[in-house]
């Protein structure tokens, strides 16, 4: 199977990756430089709205159509893979800090990212981790999108039935959740879902039906230049809300107060729209630039098209950069070799994901 050219997706969605092992590792100097510190919505956004996007060639490519029972099969084994991933890598998050924990006789390592209950809890904690009720920080986008990919198997099915009720019931459930509001619950620790999958649906279907061709996506692109003058409001907007350090009071806002706060966890209006905003101003620009950094937009390509792998990894990489920091100490040389280490190991990664490739390809 030849692999995919370069292309716009794929270049986001590595230069997504690569900004979240970045933000994965607080406190790093080159934080201060992404998405996040000059808007209100960051690269999780991102990440989610081209999950949504690659669907619509998983479950609705029109050259290659599916009936109804491979397109459920096709789409609920992808959830499975990410559900597989999302262990996987957690129980070496809880490997690496028992290790170091116990390497530097520092008990403190086991409070870290909410993993104290894996320890001190065991039974119930792994049986949370197992229902994706327990997770630990910086490791609780993957249980997001487990949730989006079992809902994309009736968004699917939605789409092919009744094309024109996908986006409404989307909306309609989007507004449920952020008005009651409603959000999934953690066990056994008691708190909600960092990422609540009710909300964050709505950019991932946003991406799944503005990928087509029809409907809300020959909108888009028949009015692609006043949407774009309006993204520029917008980033606009988010700039000078981050630069000034706006956020609105939750106190002094109307009911219900998560539609006004700019609130990550609930996807609140502000945020969409900001993450919109920009997406319509670069949109077709990929052409513009790529011909001018030829070797990053291949290197940004390539994490984009093997994007669960090298997301994979990169969370072990950030947590294992949070861990550098906390021995090392936080110093301009100690955060250049964790940034140019990661990048290496993402790129490694990825190479070696389509060196598999060519070989099964070969054999």
């Amino acid at each position: 199977m030849p692999r995919r050219t370069d292309n716009s997706v794929d270049f986001w969605r590595g230069l997504a990756l690569i900004v979240i092992f970045i933000n994965h590792v607080p406190g790093i100097v080159y934080e201060r430089f992404t998405q996040r510190n000059y808007g209100l919505s960051d690269s999780a956004e991102l990440f989610v709205f081209l999950a949504g996007w690659s669907l619509r060639g998983l479950a609705a490519n029109r050259d290659d159509p599916l009936t109804m029972q491979r397109m459920i099969l096709r789409v609920g084994g992808r959830a499975v893979v990410i559900y597989g991933a999302q262990i996987v890598i957690t129980m070496l998050a809880i490997g690496l800090l028992a290790g170091v924990a116990l390497g530097m006789d520092n008990p403190l390592l086991l409070e870290w990212h909410n993993a104290s209950a894996v320890f001190h809890d065991p039974v119930r904690a792994h049986i949370g981790l197992v229902l994706l009720t327990h997770q630990l920080g910086y490791f609780n986008i993957l249980p997001l999108y487990v949730a989006l990919m079992v809902g994309a198997v009736g968004l699917a099915i939605c789409h092919r039935l009744a094309p024109r009720l996908v986006l409404p019931l989307s909306v309609a459930l989007y507004l449920w959740a952020i008005s009651m509001p409603f959000n999934f619950r953690m066990w056994p620790v008691d708190d909600g879902w960092f990422f609540n999958p009710l909300c964050w649906q709505l950019i991932f279907v946003l991406g799944f039906l503005l990928a087509a061709d029809e409907g809300p996506g020959a909108f888009v692109r028949r009015h692609a230049g006043l949407l774009r003058l309006s993204g520029l409001v917008v980033v606009l907007l988010g700039l000078g809300a981050t630069q000034l350090h706006y956020a609105p009071d939750p106190l002094s806002v109307p009911q219900p107060v998560l539609l006004f706060v700019f609130d990550k966890t609930y996807l609140s209006p502000a945020r969409l729209l900001h993450a919109l905003g920009l997406y319509a101003l670069l949109a077709g620009s990929f052409p513009l630039f790529s011909p001018y950094i030829p070797r990053l937009t291949a290197y940004f390509c390539l994490l984009g098209r093997n994007g669960l792998y090298v997301f994979c990894v990169g969370s072990i990489a950030s947590l294992a950069g949070q861990i550098a920091r906390f021995v090392f100490g936080g110093s301009l040389a100690v955060d250049t070799v964790i940034l140019g280490l990661g990048l290496v190991v993402l790129g490694l990664t990825a190479w070696l994901c389509e060196l598999r490739d060519r070989l099964r390809a070969a054999a």
